[in-house]
């Protein structure tokens, strides 16, 4: 009888398969972000100065419309507060980059424009199948109480009760006039009744947006009179007032998304010396929330 010390013991392994865990996605409500990889959202801003080399003119958009904002910053914002198939609602429209990158981005849009003629122009940029399913364009004034029922009449054929996100790029009080109609914000006849005129449209917003969801401010300041006249800080104020609260101040340079840049840096650079001001290089995006 073989002694036990003798005996040679095998020790055998058990063959484990190699299981990988996978994490279930982690999302916030507003958001497609997935927060267990958020690493690979490294084109993503985090940060309040926001700086891009020239205007993204690809994919629909254009600068053919003079006060537009650029598209990098709709492309963050979508990115950041909104999901799929969430409904942006832009009450001063324009040129309509706010639907374009929805569409790119698979959201869809409701846009506000006061102009019947620039509605028509956007309208040629997108598909007979894309206006009745994607994008709802409609011909108002953003500050009327009639516009609220018209926004609830497209979301309610869109299958929502509201939207998931606002965006406001209001004109920069009279700094560039967009019309001669006297609902336009352009032709206010002092910055207090513009104020007033943002506020109401600011209010409608407000009350169109889905609790807990994320609005966006673009707007610059201006020079008038000797002084800075602080539309930003301004009209920040007036959205803080009505129940917005305040998630972030974005500066954004603006050098290379100007027309004609550099055809007249000469003769601002005079009226700076001789005035005695600088000359705006930047912007600002407030972000808030409705709490």
């Amino acid at each position: 009888m073989a002694k036990l010390s003798n005996v040679k013991r095998v020790k055998i392994q058990e063959q484990k398969p190699d299981l990988k865990i996978v994490k279930e996605k982690k999302t916030k409500p507003y958001s497609d972000i997935d927060l267990n990889n958020w690493k690979d959202y490294g084109y993503i801003k985090t940060d309040t100065w926001w700086e891009f080399a020239s205007r993204d003119n690809s994919h629909g958009h254009s600068n053919e419309y003079h006060g537009n904002y650029i598209p990098q910053i709709a492309q963050q914002l979508y990115e950041r507060f909104t999901k799929k198939g969430d409904i942006v609602l832009d009450l001063f429209l324009g040129s309509g980059t706010s639907a374009i990158e929805a569409l790119n981005m698979d959201r869809r849009c409701i846009g506000v424009e006061l102009k019947p003629e620039q509605v028509e122009i956007v309208k040629n940029k997108f598909s007979s199948k894309e206006l009745v399913t994607e994008v709802n364009l409609i011909c108002a004034d953003s500050a009327s109480i009639e516009v609220k029922e018209k926004i609830q009449a497209r979301l309610d054929v869109m299958r929502e009760e509201k939207a998931q996100f606002l965006m406001l790029h209001p004109p920069y009080d009279d700094i560039i006039k967009f019309s001669d109609r006297k609902e336009d914000l352009s032709n206010c006849s002092s910055t207090q009744e513009f104020y007033e005129l943002f506020k109401q449209v600011a209010q409608n917003g407000y009350d169109m947006l889905e609790k807990g969801r994320f609005a966006a401010l673009i707007i610059g300041d201006k020079y008038a009179n000797g002084e800075i006249v602080p539309l930003a800080a301004d009209c920040a104020a007036k959205m803080r007032e009505i129940g917005f609260k305040m998630k972030a101040v974005i500066v954004k340079n603006m050098e290379g998304n100007e027309r004609a840049k550099g055809k007249t840096a000469n003769l601002w650079r005079y009226r700076a010396l001789n005035g005695g001001f600088y000359i705006f290089k930047h912007e600002y995006i407030y972000v808030f929330q409705k709490s």
